[in-house]
């Protein structure tokens, strides 16, 4: 089943979708359905689709949800090789990649619908895409849950969804030379939609290791940048989960995006395999599409975003500790 929040009409409504369109939920929101659970979110679709429906081209498509968190990881080996070389971090990938699945947290307030124009962020010269997926916590009964285990954790699936994490290329290699971050390089805008796919119309995508094989594609301007398969990640979605909460807990609602696929999943991987100069960076009229089988297309247009001044330098400071 897929779930949508949408605009139409002036007023933010909840809906299931069907090849006729976008039938309304009204007196509830997505996030109140995942954290009822799967079961009941499923029946309240199914009750749904018996109503008029709304054609998609006739409304705007919001984020599927308000997520409470959004963490992102960065769980596929290919990704890391070509972006540490092309951000000028090292070459290869460090060992403690593959120790343990590494993520950010990702600011809620910046989410984008599927089909919403995207802002350059300010002082940014160098703007990309990172083509993802992502998965929603929720799962059977829409619960929360704290050091979960791998096998625990797939019951806390409710869904998945397609995921831009838009990247300030330049801020962001700033901010990791200080080894924290990163922060102003990434948390301008995050696209997720175009709908909040539940977890069981991917089951038939589940390969024998347990990861699903997805095809995923992204074209800037009509033209294939990358493609790549969402079972080439390093760890599984339940894998990811259970680390997210190890020692503490994760809730109905959070999303976790898979990190950026491999082969041309985005510029930075492909300046550090072909060179720097080798595709230009996003620039306002660009229109970058992403689609992930099973989950649906999003189509975003990058534009001008808004100027302000320089970030002003740290004073100098000496080291004394008396009062003048």
């Amino acid at each position: 089943m897929r779930f949508a929040t949408y605009v139409h009409d002036g007023e933010v409504s909840a809906g299931v979708v069907s090849d006729a369109g976008v039938h309304a939920l009204p007196g509830t929101t997505v996030l109140d359905l995942v954290r009822a659970g799967l079961p009941t979110a499923i029946a309240a679709g199914e009750q749904a689709l018996d109503g008029p429906a709304v054609p998609l081209d006739a409304v705007r498509l919001l984020p599927p949800l308000e997520a409470p968190t959004v963490r992102d990881f960065v769980a596929f080996e290919e990704h890391v090789e070509g972006v540490v070389a092309g951000m000028g971090m090292g070459a290869g990938v460090v060992p403690e990649w593959y120790q343990a699945p590494t993520f950010y947290f990702t600011n809620p307030y910046a989410l984008h619908g599927a089909h919403d124009d995207v802002a350059v962020p300010p002082g940014c010269q160098r703007f990309d895409f990172e083509l993802e997926v992502a998965v929603v916590v929720g799962g059977v009964v829409g619960s929360d849950g704290a050091s979960l285990t791998p096998e625990a954790a797939r019951e806390h699936v409710f869904g998945y969804t397609v995921l831009n994490d838009w990247s300030a290329r330049d801020l962001q290699r700033r901010e990791m030379q200080v080894s924290l971050g990163p922060a102003k390089g990434k948390d301008s805008a995050t696209t997720l939609g175009p709908f909040l796919v539940t977890a069981d119309e991917l089951e038939p995508y589940r390969d024998d290791e347990g990861f699903l094989a997805l095809d995923m594609r992204v074209s800037v301007n009509g033209e294939l940048v990358g493609q790549d398969l969402l079972s080439n990640m390093g760890w599984p979605f339940e894998e990811l989960i259970a680390y997210a909460s190890r020692g503490t807990e994760v809730r109905a609602g959070d999303v976790l995006g898979s990190g950026t696929c491999g082969n041309g999943g985005c510029l930075a991987e492909l300046w550090g395999r072909r060179g720097p100069e080798s595709l230009p960076s996003l620039q306002p009229g660009d229109v970058v599409e992403m689609t992930v089988e099973g989950l649906g297309t999003i189509r975003n247009t990058v534009v001008a975003g808004v100027e302000l001044p320089p970030v002003a330098a740290a004073r100098p400071r000496p080291r004394t500790r008396t009062r003048s």
